[in-house]
């Protein structure tokens, strides 16, 4: 007779213990689909629908005539997180070697910039090319003395932790695009105007 019993569920990965992982309770392995036939085109595989190429500098944080590096629309819960993109439409197998050799300068410079702000004690970076075709290298970074950010499970982090003030967000936004252009380019981020009011009188009466 066979055996019909229910095979038992596979046995969790050991980094669900890790003290990084950010989630716990009782977790379920999604089932692993079956593979396609012919992968579905990404997003912007045509320059002429290419939000990156379509994008004005005025969008970016810092820009020269090769390399632009943008933020996010808005602040999260990490303290900064960067996009590093070439201005020709190319992935990262379609690099010249100029192109190649500077990726790696421009690696380096961006993460110092990071790193230089106060409240950040690493950069992570990291390259995912699954979403859009337009090479992009994403740059996030860990909080200062948050201990149980540190690895493989900033991104989650990023989304699970509340945002961090704007104001602050675009201060030192504008720090790392002055950093930059201390080797050349333009700094686009500005930072924010400072909010007062003058009295109406210099003393009480």
């Amino acid at each position: 007779m066979a055996d019909s019993s229910t095979p038992p569920a596979p046995e969790l990965p050991a980094f669900t213990a890790w003290p990084s992982f950010p989630f716990e309770g009782d977790l379920k392995i999604k089932a692993l689909e079956p593979p396609v036939e012919t992968e579905p085109p990404r997003k912007g595989e045509d320059v002429a629908e290419c939000a990156a190429c379509q994008a004005p500098d005025s969008d970016y944080v810092w820009v020269n005539e090769r390399w632009r590096v943008r933020s996010l629309d808005k602040p999260t819960g990490l303290p900064m997180v960067l996009l590093l993109e070439p201005r020709s439409h190319l992935d990262l197998g379609d690099l010249p070697n100029l192109l190649a050799a500077e990726l790696g300068v421009m690696t380096v410079r961006v993460e110092r910039a990071m790193r230089s702000l106060d409240n950040v004690a690493r950069v992570h970076v990291y390259r995912w090319g699954d979403g859009a075709a337009h090479l992009h290298l994403w740059f996030m970074a860990r909080p200062k003395g948050q201990l149980q950010l540190r690895g493989t499970f900033l991104p989650m982090w990023d989304d699970i932790m509340p945002p961090i003030p704007e104001a602050q967000w675009k201060e030192d936004l504008s720090m790392i695009a002055a950093w930059l252009a201390e080797f050349g380019g333009d700094a686009i981020a500005q930072p924010p105007k400072i909010e007062w009011q003058a009295p109406s009188k210099l003393s009480d009466d």
